[in-house]
């Protein structure tokens, strides 16, 4: 991120509890076009939290979130928005990656990438075309026919990451994108995940417990509970 440039997602004083459990308190993070960012933690701290927020799944109780446009008009306060509208722009604007990849069975890999292009009215033809580009340019080029039983962990979260990548988004969450491969498939996940999104100016944004993949990203965020008590500036307290 340029010192000129407007953060592709900015939040400021974030806070939200469930029940009496206190999930964010009064979190703020700035992240810039292009950056790749890490978000550890210990299990609770608010990992999870913070990414929902972020992403429009969830609403906080306090604070607010605003997702920069890449032309540089006046962004989005995703937070003020109801939750229809918030569906839209993760249909539009936002790429997801789980960690169990979550594609659809009965569905090849080709229409699984293909699918959330459709959702937004794009034909399927031209659907197709755009998932066979992604495949290939993931190297499973050959295997679009094939369904998510037939293909291996790593290639399977590959087709994820071109379902995230299809559409074109600002910015991808990834959610423990890993966690189910092992330590050399998931260097080459993580090395596919960081290429097509960094490699468009996009944003990318790793919820992770895993130290190697932290060590990928530009920078890491730290939570504790529900604090950031590092954002990974080197600047942090000061």
């Amino acid at each position: 991120m340029t010192s000129n440039a407007p953060p592709r997602i900015q939040a400021q004083g974030l806070s939200k509890s469930y029940a009496s459990a206190t999930a964010l308190d009064n979190a703020s993070v700035s992240i810039g076009a292009g950056e790749s960012v890490a978000i550890m933690g210990p299990s609770g701290s608010g990992k999870s939290t913070l990414m929902h927020v972020l992403s429009g799944i969830i609403s906080p109780d306090r604070g607010s979130a605003f997702l920069n446009s890449v032309g540089g008009g006046p962004g989005i306060e995703i937070t003020s928005l109801s939750a229809r509208q918030r569906a839209r722009l993760r249909r539009e604007r936002i790429g997801f990656v789980f960690q169990e990849g979550l594609l659809l069975p009965e569905l090849t890999a080709a229409e699984n990438v293909a699918v959330a292009l459709m959702t937004s009215g794009v034909s399927r033809a031209r659907a197709e075309r755009s998932a066979g580009q992604w495949l290939s340019a993931l190297g499973l080029h050959g295997l679009e026919s094939r369904r998510p039983g037939q293909l291996s962990g790593g290639q399977a979260q590959r087709v994820a990451i071109a379902r995230a990548q299809v559409t074109d988004p600002e910015v991808v969450f990834a959610d423990e994108p890993t966690g189910a491969l092992d330590s050399e498939t998931s260097q080459h996940v993580l090395n596919a995940l960081l290429e097509s999104t960094i490699s468009r100016g996009a944003s990318l944004i790793i919820v992770t417990h895993d130290p190697a993949v932290a060590a990928g990203c530009s920078r890491t965020i730290r939570l504790r509970d529900g604090h950031i008590v590092d954002d990974g500036t080197g600047v942090w307290g000061q």
